[in-house]
């Protein structure tokens, strides 16, 4: 039971004063989620599309789909 409690305060002093020893506990525990967050970020951030586009994406080879096509919409612009 000594032999526990002195490797748990060891642990402790070392997560409390090693920085290095924090920052590695900090990778194994958070890193690779966070590194793996700022990479989707930045995938979805480098082919901004134009203001104003529209894009939608349709699968054609689904045969249950029942999109033909589009059709235009009258619309007013309002200013």
């Amino acid at each position: 039971m000594k032999i526990v409690f002195n490797i748990f305060l060891i642990l402790v002093l070392m997560i409390a004063f090693v920085a290095p020893f924090r920052r590695f506990l900090f990778h194994l525990l958070v890193g690779r989620q966070l590194m793996k967050e700022q990479r989707k970020y930045q995938n979805a951030s480098r082919s901004p599309q134009r203001e104003g586009s529209i894009r939608v994406d349709v699968d054609p080879n689904k045969p249950d789909s029942r999109f033909k096509g589009g059709e235009y919409v009258d619309y007013e612009e309002v200013k």
